[in-house]
């Protein structure tokens, strides 16, 4: 029968990382609730939708939680609902107390809640993950490369496999995350610091965006262990599993244009583009194809957009710098947008084949391996 005190504070931030892997809308019930594991080293909260699943432990010697464990034990709680009160409670600690039939007593101040819980022997179990030979990333370097591909995968779910971020580790240390929806791509590598075993995997983007937001310090080092269906990344303190996108990925080495294949180089300070393209957007998503022009002549280059019911945009581009042929393209604004939102550098090169052929942007400097290919509109 649970009995321990702990500081509210550090008890709801434990609670909340958990909590980012429960929905409220799951086919199982008891994926709803929340798991407590209390033992004579700290409490263990889980929280799983069936997709991703998170153990947080919280260690008794923890300085933050003030916790005093008196007896261990397991039980399960409607997460959302536990969270509100706990949250309510009007004092800086709170005692948690189970009675009889799996019900639970939270004490703080003059406040005294009972809560209906369930045995934790209802709950799905978590798939045992092999855990040798892990990968050694830091979690801000995986981050960084989340963040500079997974906006570009696909939200359409008639292509599953691509609704998903491409990870593969080849030599045994070259990482490369990539990331396409059909109509654009991203492509990031990095070499480790420390070999792992090679793999290819599809990472969902949901699990992606929840990885972001569980693992807040980006100094932490993280291992992570792969099975043929799961991932498993974790620290000291947290496991973040979740299962894969199932298939294979479409080989995008080969949308990468040889240097022999362009026709036209230039290269322009990002913000500036960037701010170009956001007043083209404007107008663009006024008209039909929602696209932007951009004439290239001699020294000149231009963009515009005319919407017959809202206007038009005419506005000159200077750039830092243009070798090669004239050319004339459109394409989506909003793509060129997100692509120049995630480089860091301040000025991009931007190289083109024809009209009709996709174009990459790499950071100017070119130190890093980051390129991403973005595919024009045919407009008559």
């Amino acid at each position: 029968m649970i009995n321990f005190s702990i500081n509210k504070t550090a008890f709801l931030n434990n609670l909340r990382i958990t909590k980012q892997a429960i929905s409220t809308k799951v086919a199982i019930p008891t994926l709803s609730k929340i798991k407590i594991d209390v033992s004579t080293e700290g409490i263990t909260l889980t929280g799983s939708n069936g997709q991703i699943s998170i153990e947080n432990f919280l260690s008794k010697d923890d300085e933050n939680a003030g916790m005093l464990i008196t007896d261990p034990g397991s039980i399960l709680l409607e997460a959302s609902f536990f969270e509100s009160v706990v949250n309510n409670l009007p004092e800086v600690t709170f005692e948690f107390k189970e009675i009889e039939q799996n019900q639970v007593v939270l004490t703080s101040g003059q406040s005294e809640i009972t809560l209906k819980g369930l045995d934790v022997e209802m709950y799905p179990r978590i798939q045992e993950m092999p855990t040798e030979n892990p990968l050694k990333i830091k979690a801000g370097v995986l981050k960084e490369i989340f963040t500079e591909t997974a906006f570009a995968v696909s939200t359409q779910e008639s292509r599953p496999i691509l609704t998903g971020l491409h990870l593969t580790l080849t030599d045994n240390k070259i990482l490369k995350s990539v990331a396409t929806d059909s109509h654009r791509m991203s492509q990031r590598v990095i070499t480790l610091d420390k070999l792992s075993e090679n793999f290819d995997l599809v990472l969902p983007n949901k699990s992606v965006n929840s990885f972001k937001s569980v693992f807040s310090d980006d100094d932490t080092e993280l291992d992570i262990f792969f099975s043929s269906n799961q991932i498993l990344i974790r620290n000291e303190t947290i496991s973040f599993y979740t299962r894969l996108v199932e298939g294979n990925y479409p080989d995008t080495n080969r949308l990468i244009p040889s240097d022999a294949d362009y026709t036209l180089d230039l290269t322009f300070d990002v913000a500036n583009l960037r701010h170009t393209m956001d007043r083209a957007k404007l107008l663009s998503n006024a008209t039909t194809n929602g696209t932007v022009k951009l004439s290239i002549t001699g020294d000149q280059i231009i963009a515009t957009v005319n919407s017959p019911e809202v206007g038009s945009v005419h506005e000159e581009i200077t750039p830092l710098a243009k070798s090669g042929d004239d050319l004339t393209i459109s394409f989506n604004p909003q793509y060129l947008i997100d692509a120049l939102k995630v480089i860091k550098e301040p000025e991009v090169r931007i190289r083109f084949i024809s009209p009709v052929r996709p174009f990459t942007l790499v950071p100017k400097s070119d130190t890093l391996d980051f390129v991403q290919l973005v595919t024009p509109v045919r407009t008559n």
